[in-house]
């Protein structure tokens, strides 16, 4: 399995989601060819990945995971409000106290669930060295700043799995949305998660993600 610094991007230089989707594929083949290629994106990264099978057209990858992401806000106005919050957070995460930002990031009503502790929860506070990068996130790859992907699914040719925790319900019906646009596409819904499977039902999702990587050995 190998991991792609989604950081490094934006290290230098501002990059819209499609480059960034473009660079990614490029940076994954340069790697060296694999016996099977599966692209897995949580959230933010589960947008870009989007943007990098629609950037690949089938050449490369054998399959993805998406997991809790966004394909993209269809109405102008919720845009343009979307485009303002970002820009707080990229000034907060650029200037502000790092330990405020992180701890604000974290209490967000979609980032709660039953199931959420401390020990469960992603490491921000180790990415105060990359807030630069962040903070141009938030402008770069806002959801508001991102085009609606919702016409284009059904470019997306390779089997792809779609995950969503249960107690978030924006995100599972937006899964389910998806899934009905995609032309090979398998929904699983977490029982009693939020919107951060990977790390709220840990075991189950490996499993599942075992499962569909290996349906076709």
């Amino acid at each position: 399995m190998h991991g792609f610094d989604l950081w490094k991007i934006l290290q230098c230089r501002a990059v819209d989601l499609a480059g960034a989707g473009g660079i990614v594929n490029r940076e994954c083949e340069a790697v060296g060819q694999a016996a099977k290629r599966v692209l897995v994106g949580y959230s933010m990264g589960g947008r870009l990945a989007l943007h990098s099978l629609l950037a690949d057209k089938g050449r490369m990858w054998d399959a993805a995971v998406i997991i809790s992401a966004h394909p993209g806000l269809e109405i102008n106005t919720e845009r343009a409000a979307r485009r303002e919050v970002d820009a707080s957070w990229s000034a907060r995460a650029l200037h502000g106290d790092w330990r405020e930002f992180s701890r604000d990031w974290q209490a967000q009503p979609v980032l709660q669930s039953v199931r959420q502790t401390d020990a469960a929860l992603p490491d921000r506070m180790g990415l105060v060295t990359r807030r630069n990068e962040v903070a141009r996130s938030f402008v770069c790859w806002s959801l508001g700043a991102q085009m609606p992907l919702w016409p284009r699914l059904a470019e997306i040719r390779c089997p792809l799995l779609w995950v969503a925790g249960e107690v978030d319900g924006k995100f599972s019906e937006l899964a389910k949305r998806a899934v009905a646009a995609l032309p090979d596409a398998r929904l699983w819904i977490a029982p009693g998660s939020g919107h951060r499977v990977p790390w709220e039902a840990g075991e189950a999702f490996a499993a599942r993600l075992a499962g569909f990587i290996h349906m076709w050995d």
